[in-house]
């Protein structure tokens, strides 16, 4: 056999080769299940908190009820952004999910600015009696039009004053003191009507804040004030509680689109159920950020309540007439009830 003809004897393998591979890969690809769907979350909580927790859950159910067609990828630590970035990530579709606190979520979705009203619920039951009726799942649904669709709420707890150098014990407290705040108008408009100096600061950069003297403190719930280790810094936490403003699990509407109704349903029930899990877990972390605080030296104090419902009536009353005072008189309507 001539050299010429050997060649292209093993041209003609080589190609015959390469075209059962394309074959074999395009099978392979018609092989593999149509409906998996792999949705990535990103987050700024760290890895112990109960809401990454909870999110963990919900990987695990999701999988469990989708067969494992529906993959959850979790990135925390802001390793996808802090929350502004992320809401604007999935808004756009970039990003499937995202869990962010109510209060940046009202510079997306303006009916969320309500759960920055100091003093709206009467207590932790009101808030879940509001929660979980129409009135919450309406607002879960009010970001749809704007590419946000919330899936579920997390307990966040009620929100309380730290600071470094004195206890917040009554409004006056608060004048000259730089606060750290969220992106939120409303959280900025409380801090005001209270005398303090409201000072929006990224989440992921207030422990360096209160650290340089940036800030002077900061409101939050005692499991972020703990885990985050601001107690290093700040030994006064003051529980006024102003303000019960919940996390919230939100997916992209592009996304939500793209998904059959049953997996709508999967990825709905998971949500749920972790949401579940969180707050039995949030219970648990709240009495043991409390209990480490102390014994890191933090003073926690209890302040009488009333002087700051007076100090926040005024701003309470301005929004008398608009979209958020009615949602505000539909909440206190509901307040009271067993």
């Amino acid at each position: 056999m001539s050299k010429t003809v050997s060649l292209l004897l093993v041209g003609c393998a080589t190609c015959l080769l390469l075209a059962i591979a394309a074959v074999a890969v395009a099978t392979g690809a018609a092989m593999a299940p149509a409906d998996r769907v792999e949705l990535k979350l990103g987050h700024s909580l760290d890895q112990n908190h109960p809401v990454h927790l909870a999110m963990e859950f919900m990987k695990e159910r999701l999988a469990e009820k989708s067969s494992g067609t529906m993959i959850l990828e979790i990135r925390p630590n802001g390793q996808l952004g802090a929350e502004t970035e992320c809401l604007s990530l999935v808004q756009r579709g970039v990003l499937a999910m995202t869990k962010t606190s109510a209060a940046p979520l009202e510079n997306f979705v303006p009916e969320m600015a309500v759960f920055g009203i100091p003093f709206l619920f009467e207590d932790e039951a009101h808030f879940w009696r509001v929660l979980h009726s129409d009135l919450g799942n309406d607002l879960l649904e009010a970001g749809a039009d704007s590419g946000l669709r919330g899936l579920s709420y997390y307990d966040a707890g009620a929100r309380s004053f730290y600071t470094i150098s004195r206890p917040i014990m009554t409004p006056e407290d608060l004048k000259g003191l730089l606060i750290r705040v969220q992106e939120s108008p409303t959280s900025i408009a409380m801090i005001e009507s209270l005398g303090g100096s409201p000072t929006p600061v990224d989440f992921g950069d207030l422990y360096t804040a209160l650290q340089q003297g940036v800030v002077d403190g900061a409101e939050n719930n005692p499991p972020s004030f703990y885990t985050n280790r601001h107690y290093e810094v700040c030994k006064h936490l003051s529980l006024d509680q102003h303000t019960r403003t919940p996390d919230v699990l939100i997916i992209s509407q592009r996304w939500w689109q793209r998904l059959t109704p049953q997996q709508q349903q999967w990825l709905a029930e998971a949500a749920q159920e972790s949401a579940e899990y969180e707050r039995k877990l949030w219970q648990e972390k709240t009495q043991e950020a409390l209990a480490g605080a102390e014994e890191r030296g933090v003073t926690i104090h209890h302040p009488d309540l009333e002087p700051f419902r007076q100090s926040v009536s005024s701003m309470v009353e301005s929004y008398a007439g608009t979209p958020t005072g009615d949602l505000i008189e539909k909440i206190q309507a509901m307040g009271g009830e067993q």
